[in-house]
């Protein structure tokens, strides 16, 4: 997601939201850090640095410009954009013409999260697949003619423009094929998307809880619709979990002092109008409604029928993600992040083993089990300490009178077991090779000196750091579902030689560093790539790093992939074979000043009267082998 420093957007990072008053675990830095010393559609036109010596792409150089950029024997093709239609009955995209009904079939606004199912279902195909797409939020005075920056203009938007925001969010559902041009579009049987006002279904412990019930809704039972919808990740079972982030957004209204309101950043200082319009959005009429967002969901992507499920029981915060592990013994772990500052790292670990082939076994598999939260001691010891009701300090006397509320609340149970406080963390994901997980920490300059701790070792941490947990060692492999694991410094991002506490790996090289790291993907051949959300926070624009995890080189990152300026790079997702990578280019433009009528790019078309379109691109390398050398 954007950083608020770069540009004026619904972020979700209010230094009033947790008001935890656990102390940092010890004013120290880490041990590594110590050791280290802390020392075929558009096509537009791309930088080629020269390919390296070793084989390994030369990294392509820092900068900041309003085109995209990749390393020679790289080549993009921009393959859906915001606005294409995605159904064979949907209109062509039309800046002037644009409505809730034409947008519920076309490409959603700000793609985020990426995930290849291949086709058919089960197999390993590489060249026909579903492409998942997450929709986060809308920028108003990108996406419409005459809208100025900021929340007082955004605010006061008609209904017409809300419905049109509604239905920019949320999902696609894409079927894609390689063939000898390149990717292309299949409007199919599986196409869909998935919208602020697709009918869903609540799972878990907070289903039915009186404080689930609505006006509309008096069971507690059905939600209408998804947005904020940032990471993810998908199952075992062949179904996607998409997390909902930053929903205080999108509520407004008199909020009334409601501290458990506030631990989320929902004070009715919305930035959309949407509860002007819609009485489910007005916290004065529908106060139960936000807790219905800020969940986990569920669904099939083979199935457009499908209902979605928000699966409660993995809690309720800022959701970066959801990355699944299968555990030796057959039960999954999904590794979560909250994206805001100070919060905290989650696990959730199933009660039962997933059973596969057997969908039915697996369907409801997330609605029971044990939430955990991590906390990182000195010495590089991880405890995950569980949210369940009844135990420790969380029981009636305390304010949680069972588990709905706990998963509800989730921020504030963490608040009172005494997990770590973070620099805001995002994405986790676990090797396939080694079952390390690694978690990134993008920033959080709010951090003073006295609040830096071992996990956490810079105060004013504007670049952000990425953490390796090790879960211990098990029969059969590492035990994802332990309570106890290990924990060290990975790198610590910025510019070396002018931000202060850079780690990386040895052999780095002027190019070789980043800023804010945030989403996470593993390739075919195990290797991590990390894609950033800096908000040119080192004076350079965002992109896609490829990350050596063993070896001399460890810490070390070289940049693929250089994004347009105002755009995060977020997403990346591979096909099974490694040859193509997806990556979501989102809200290019988005600099401080652009504005419809004048955008700082107008990438990816270029061309006049059109904005700047977030979209998807396929990355390949032109000998047709795996992306990275």
């Amino acid at each position: 997601m954007q950083d608020a420093e770069s540009v004026e957007w619904p972020h979700g990072d209010d230094p009033r939201s947790n008001r935890s008053a656990a102390p940092p675990i010890a004013a120290i830095i880490s041990r590594r850090a110590l050791l280290a010393g802390l020392a075929a559609a558009t096509l537009a036109p791309l930088a080629r640095p020269a390919r390296a010596a070793d084989g390994v792409f030369a990294p392509v150089p820092a900068g900041v410009d309003d085109r995209d950029h990749l390393p020679v024997g790289h080549s993009r093709q921009v393959l859906l954009r915001w606005g294409d239609p995605l159904f064979a009955d949907a209109p062509a995209f039309s800046v002037a013409g644009q409505s809730a009904a034409a947008q519920a079939r076309q490409f959603g606004y700000n793609c985020d999260f990426v995930c290849y199912f291949p086709l058919p279902a089960g197999s390993r195909s590489s060249d026909h697949g579903l492409l998942v797409v997450n929709h986060e939020y809308a920028i108003p005075a990108l996406m419409f003619p005459g809208v100025a920056p900021g929340r007082e203009a955004t605010q006061t938007l008609g209904p017409a423009e809300a419905a049109v925001e509604m239905a920019s969010l949320g999902a696609s559902v894409v079927e894609v094929r390689r063939g000898p041009g390149g990717w292309t579009v299949v409007p199919g049987a599986h196409t869909r998307r998935i919208t602020a006002t697709t009918p869903m279904v609540l799972g878990g412990p907070a289903a039915g809880h009186p404080r689930m019930r609505t006006t509309a809704d008096p069971a507690g039972r059905t939600v209408a619709g998804t947005f904020a919808n940032c990471a993810g990740g998908e199952t075992p079972w062949g179904t996607v979990l998409s997390g909902e982030e930053n929903v205080h957004a999108f509520f407004g209204g008199a909020a009334g002092d409601d501290p458990a309101r506030a631990r989320y950043g929902i004070d009715g200082r919305g930035w959309y109008s949407w509860h002007r319009h819609d009485p489910r959005f007005d916290l004065a009429r529908e106060p139960n409604e936000p807790n219905r967002f800020g969940w986990i969901v569920e669904f099939d992507p083979y199935d457009p029928r499908s209902v979605p499920v928000k699966r409660t029981a993995l809690g309720r915060f800022k959701h970066e993600g959801a990355t699944c592990v299968v555990n030796p013994d057959g039960r999954i772990a999904v590794y979560q992040g909250d994206d805001e500052r100070f919060e905290y790292v989650y696990k959730f670990v199933t009660t039962r083993a997933w059973v596969p082939g057997d969908p039915a076994a697996n369907r409801d598999l997330l609605d029971d089990g044990i939430l955990y939260v991590a906390r990182f001691h000195a010495d590089g010891r991880l405890e995950w300490l569980p949210l369940v009701h009844g135990q420790g300090p969380l029981t009636a006397e305390n304010g949680f009178p069972d588990q709905a509320t706990v998963v509800i609340e989730a921020r504030r149970a963490a608040d009172r077991v005494g997990a770590t406080p973070m620099d805001r963390p995002e994405d986790v994901e676990a090797s396939p090779k080694t079952g390390r997980v690694y978690v990134t920490m993008t920033n959080n300059h709010r951090r003073e000196a006295a609040r830096i701790d071992a996990a956490n070792p810079r105060a004013e941490n504007r670049h952000g750091h990425v953490i390796e947990m090790v879960p211990p060692a098990g029969p059969g492999g590492p035990d994802h579902a332990a309570t106890e694991a290990s924990w060290e410094l990975f790198l610590a991002a910025g510019r070396p030689g002018t931000d202060p506490g850079t780690v990386y790996g040895a052999g780095s090289g002027p190019e070789d560093w980043l800023s804010c790291p945030d989403n996470l993907v593993f390739d075919a051949a195990g290797r991590l790539w990390i894609a950033t959300d800096s908000g040119l926070a080192a004076g350079a624009a965002d992109g896609l790093y490829l990350a050596t995890t063993e070896g001399p080189e460890r810490g070390r990152v070289r940049r693929l992939y250089r994004a347009p300026i105002g755009a995060e790079v977020t997403g990346p997702a591979f096909t099974p074979d490694g040859r193509t990578l997806f990556l979501s280019v989102q809200h290019p433009g988005a600099s401080r000043g652009s504005h419809f009528a004048r955008p700082s790019t107008r990438w990816p078309d270029f061309a006049e009267g059109v904005p700047p379109r977030p979209s998807v691109v396929a990355i390949t390398r032109d000998d047709g082998g795996p992306v990275g050398g």
